[in-house]
């Protein structure tokens, strides 16, 4: 064999070991937020957003994300969608995850394409068993945030009602527009929606970070955004709106991804 077939054989079995590293551990993405409208009671709190899970395990039933989850000290845990896998549900395995995550900081969960494709009445068992561990679910609703006397909101919306109507929406969820409001929707193609609505902080996900990334580029291809999204991973502004898109952590359809590791998000909320 010559060297440079020894050569390139080299280097495809480090490409190769490379892809499988970057696809069963994960990167911590940090942001801090800034507002002039976030009471300062809520001055330096702190989000955990998983989202995308679909499945995936870090370490024997997530320990190795559960002990990260613990090191970053959240005071809420935002579960943006996509917590199991419509083409393969194991709904046990996301409890047993939402059980530890319980533990750690309250949580709240949001359903995602893949929890509306399920059918109803497992969707229906599995959102009675979140509850009862503990986890708050939003469909469409408001939960208020408190600290000594002072307030913020999380409005969450099921994945299916973003792409009907937005009246419904406004008709069911009681928005202060006086308050800090966060807004947790699985989708990140909402962005003008919310900018007009003026929500201060969107967590989405969605968009497994386009998949496969191209250095410069970007991601190349996202769920209903088709190739080379415009929101695929990381922060968009808008007027005085912030989105942060997750690239989540697991995949569905396409299972590997390339040059986008799976992503937990943390996010410091600070009085501007």
């Amino acid at each position: 064999m010559s060297k440079y077939k020894k050569l390139i054989i080299f280097f495809f079995i480090i490409f190769i070991a490379w892809l499988i590293w970057s696809n069963v551990t994960f990167k911590v993405s940090k942001y801090t937020i800034e507002s002039d409208r976030l009471p300062k009671r809520f001055d330096g709190y702190r989000i955990v957003q998983i989202s995308d899970l679909h499945n995936a395990k870090f370490g024997k039933n997530n320990k190795n994300l559960v002990k990260r989850i613990k090191k970053e000290k959240p005071d809420m845990i935002a579960i943006t969608g996509d917590f199991v896998d419509g083409f393969n549900p194991k709904i046990d395995n996301a409890l047993k995850f939402a059980e530890e995550l319980i533990k750690i900081a309250p949580c709240y969960y949001v359903s995602g394409n893949h929890e509306a494709s399920l059918a109803e009445d497992v969707y229906s068992d599995f959102v009675s068993k979140m509850k009862e561990l503990g986890v708050v679910v939003l469909e469409n609703d408001l939960a208020m945030l408190e600290k000594n006397g002072e307030k913020i909101q999380i409005i969450g919306f099921a994945d299916n009602i973003m792409d009907s109507d937005y009246g419904y929406i406004e008709s069911n969820t009681k928005v202060n527009s006086d308050l800090y409001t966060i807004a947790l929707e699985h989708r990140p193609t909402f962005l003008d929606y919310f900018a007009k609505k003026k929500t201060d902080l969107v967590l989405s996900g969605h968009a497994h970070g386009g998949q496969f990334r191209i250095p410069f580029i970007g991601g190349v291809v996202a769920p209903d955004q088709g190739f080379f999204p415009k929101y695929y991973a990381g922060k968009y502004t808008k007027d005085n709106t912030t989105m942060i898109v997750s690239t989540g952590l697991g995949n569905s359809v396409i299972p590997v991804r390339a040059n986008n590791r799976p992503e937990l998000v943390v996010i410091e909320l600070k009085c501007k």
